[in-house]
């Protein structure tokens, strides 16, 4: 027999780690307006090359190039912009809250306002979203009250949620905002099944799933593919790839020697692949799946390039396994100045308008936030009421749990 080398595996290793310089070589970078834009109802095998390259639309000078520049307002650019600071200074001060005690978990979207922020308002009010845990900004771009928000965070008596959900897993319906799960990639399905019902009813409203790149190596990913490839469901499938899962780079999820979105090529679906820290580009692309999905042509996965700036969550220290300052490293920059940039450049945004924002929306957040404590919070007290986790179980109450509900009211 002839011999052959000891067979041996391949574990992906992140370009940098601590003590080591930022290395974004592994990206596949591509210039600002260089990608082309299909029409609407282009099939899904002529659009392979747009899941390999990178839609861009603001160069690193704040111009917007290229054919994907959206038809959008000042107006929408101003609230977009307002609506991604608002989402920053919401997270700060939530993360001080958390390390105050007044809540025991937070998890913050730094550096990925752009990709809900933009889609939200790309998107009609009544589509529905099926998020992960770090796309709060959309509920900001809806407007969602943020005394509700900040109620569910704290586990307090005025929690719509009763205190049964961990504080970042939101649920809003009437802002189109799914209940979130804990266990990740269930959005993608569960945004597949709610399309496909849209669908049977004959409405005319569709769905976004949201996931991590880290989710996509889970079976639901690929389940919701290929639900939503068959039945062509009116959804939008987004992959944010931040770079890094809780603690692991995006390569052990398999983006490594190819993009995330190339795993839609595979199941016949419409992929794209955006700088997702470029609200025109993100905007652009969004509508762009809107369209497709509302008019019955198919479903759309699109890989959003973006970055975590921050820990995965509070209980999370990102110095333990990439460099130090890697964020502003980042070469596709952060999305509120590079908005902001093109917004001064079109004569859109000041200086001074600017200020002014930031003054009104902190007092915002923080009268929220007083509001939202004067109902308690984990560090005060004032929970739900420990007997209403027999509510909402059942629609009608069975004779069992009216006995167990009255024998625990009676301290038995």
């Amino acid at each position: 027999m002839s011999q052959s080398q000891p067979l041996r595996l391949h574990v992906p290793e992140p370009s940098g780690r601590p003590g080591h310089p930022s290395d974004f070589s592994y990206l596949r970078l591509a210039p600002a307006g260089e990608a082309r834009r299909p029409e609407i109802d282009t099939s899904a095998s002529e659009l392979i090359d747009l899941a390999y390259t990178l839609i861009r639309v603001l160069d690193d000078d704040g111009r917007a190039l290229g054919p994907w520049v959206p038809g959008i307002s000042p107006e929408t650019l101003r609230a977009g912009l307002r609506a991604m600071m608002k989402t920053r200074i919401f997270d700060t001060r939530m993360l001080v809250a958390q390390r105050q005690k007044k809540m025991s978990f937070y998890i913050q979207c730094l550096g990925e306002e752009a990709v809900g922020v933009a889609q939200a308002m790309a998107l009609n009010p009544d589509d529905m979203c099926f998020c992960s845990y770090r796309q709060q900004s959309i509920l900001m771009a809806r407007n969602a009250p943020l005394v509700d928000i900040i109620c569910q965070l704290l586990s307090n008596e005025n929690d719509r949620l009763k205190g049964r959900q961990l504080p970042v897993l939101y649920s809003m319906r009437d802002a189109g905002f799914f209940t979130l799960s804990g266990n990740l990639a269930t959005q993608f399905v569960q945004a597949v099944g709610w399309a496909m019902a849209s669908a049977i009813k004959g409405d005319t409203r569709i769905a976004s799933g949201w996931i991590g790149d880290g989710a996509t190596a889970e079976s639901d990913f690929h389940s919701a593919l290929i639900f939503a490839h068959v039945y062509r469901a009116p959804v939008i499938l987004n992959v944010v790839n931040n770079q890094w899962a809780i603690s692991t780079f995006q390569a052990i999820a398999g983006g490594e020697e190819t993009t995330f979105a190339a795993r839609g090529i595979g199941s016949g679906i419409a992929s794209l692949r955006v700088d997702g820290n470029d609200f025109l580009a993100v905007y652009a692309a969004s509508q762009w799946a809107a369209q497709r999905a509302r008019g019955n042509i198919g479903p759309t996965l699109i890989e959003w390039v973006t970055y975590r700036g921050g820990a995965h969550s509070t209980s999370d220290d990102p110095s333990r396994y990439r460099p130090e300052n890697d964020w502003a490293n980042f070469p596709l920059g952060d999305p509120i100045p590079r908005l902001r940039q093109y917004m001064e450049r079109e004569g859109l945004w000041s200086e001074q308008e600017n200020l002014a924002a930031l003054k009104e929306l902190e007092a915002e957040v923080l009268a929220a936030q007083k509001e939202a404590e004067s109902h308690g919070s984990l560090a005060t007290g004032r929970i739900p009421d420990p007997d209403s986790m027999f509510d909402d179980v059942y629609k009608v109450m069975p004779a069992h749990l009216r006995r167990q509900l009255a024998d625990f009211r009676s301290g038995e």
